[in-house]
C-alpha cells in the first residue's frame, strides 16, 4: 500500500517500538496532522474479551469534557411534550411517524445521533436494518432512549460520544481535533479510557487492556502505554 509524502514524513516522527505516555503520543498527534482539514484524533482499544459472550460485551457512551469538535446533527423520534422538549433542546428535527417514514421509505439517515423515548421503541425497532449498519439505532445504554430527551440532545451536542466492541474486540472512538491540542485531547483521552476501565465486564479474564493506539485521521498510529490506565 502506497502513502503519501504527509504520512511517510509523519512515520519518520514516530517510534513504532515504543509505548507513549498519552501525552507525549497526543503531542505526536498534533504534529502528524498535516492534512488540509483539521483531522480527528481516534483512539483504539484492544480488549481482552470475548464480545461473543453476551457477559463480555463492553459498550456505553461518555461526555468528552472538550467535545468532540464536530457540530453534531440530533433527530429525536417522539411525540406530545418530549417532542416540545427535543425541539426546545435544539434537535435538528423531530417527528414520529412522518420521521420514521421518511427514515424507511426515502433513506433519510443523515444525521448522527437520533434520539427516542421509550413508547415509541415499537415504532423505531422497524428501523432497524437501516439504522443498525450505521451504528444510528437508539439505545438504552448510550442514554438515546430515554423519557429526558432534552437531556439526551444537550448531552449529544456537547460532546457525548457511545463506546462499543467491534467483532475484532476492539474499541474505535474520536478524542476530539488535532486543534485541540495535547492537554485537551488528553483530557478527552483520560475521560474515555477511565470509562472503559469502569465498563469491565465481570465475566472478563486476565489482561483487560490489551493495547492502545492513537492516531489522527490521516496519520500514522502511535502506541499508548496501556499499563498507566489500570487494567
Amino acid at each position: 500500500m502506497k502513502h503519501g509524502k504527509h504520512y511517510v514524513d509523519s512515520k519518520k516522527l514516530v517510534d513504532r517500538t515504543k509505548l507513549y505516555d498519552s501525552e507525549e503520543a497526543l503531542d505526536l498527534c498534533c504534529k502528524t496532522a498535516k492534512a488540509k482539514f483539521d483531522e480527528t484524533v481516534e483512539l483504539h482499544v484492544r480488549l481482552g474479551v470475548d464480545g461473543r459472550q453476551a457477559d463480555q460485551q463492553v459498550r456505553g457512551a461518555v461526555v468528552l469534557p472538550h467535545g468532540t469538535g464536530k457540530d453534531v446533527r440530533v433527530v429525536a423520534i417522539c411525540k406530545g411534550d418530549a417532542a416540545k422538549a427535543a425541539e426546545e433542546a435544539g434537535a435538528m428535527l423531530v417527528g414520529d411517524n412522518d420521521l420514521v417514514a421518511k427514515i424507511q421509505n426515502e433513506g433519510f439517515v443523515d444525521f448522527d445521533v437520533l434520539v427516542t423515548t421509550p413508547d415509541m421503541m415499537g415504532l423505531v425497532g422497524r428501523l432497524g436494518k437501516i439504522l443498525g449498519p450505521r451504528k444510528l439505532m437508539p439505545n438504552p445504554k448510550a442514554g438515546t432512549v430515554t423519557t429526558d430527551v432534552a437531556k439526551a440532545i444537550k448531552e449529544a451536542k456537547a460532546g457525548k460520544i457511545e463506546y462499543r466492541l467491534d467483532k475484532a474486540n476492539i474499541i474505535h472512538v474520536p478524542v476530539g481535533k488535532a486543534s485541540f491540542g495535547a492537554e485537551k485531547l488528553g483530557e478527552n483521552l483520560s475521560t474515555v479510557m477511565e470509562a472503559i476501565v469502569k465498563a469491565k465486564p465481570s465475566a472478563a479474564k486476565g489482561q483487560y487492556i490489551k493495547s492502545a493506539t492513537v492516531a489522527t485521521t490521516m496519520g500514522p498510529g502511535i502506541k499508548l502505554n496501556s499499563a498507566k490506565f489500570g487494567a
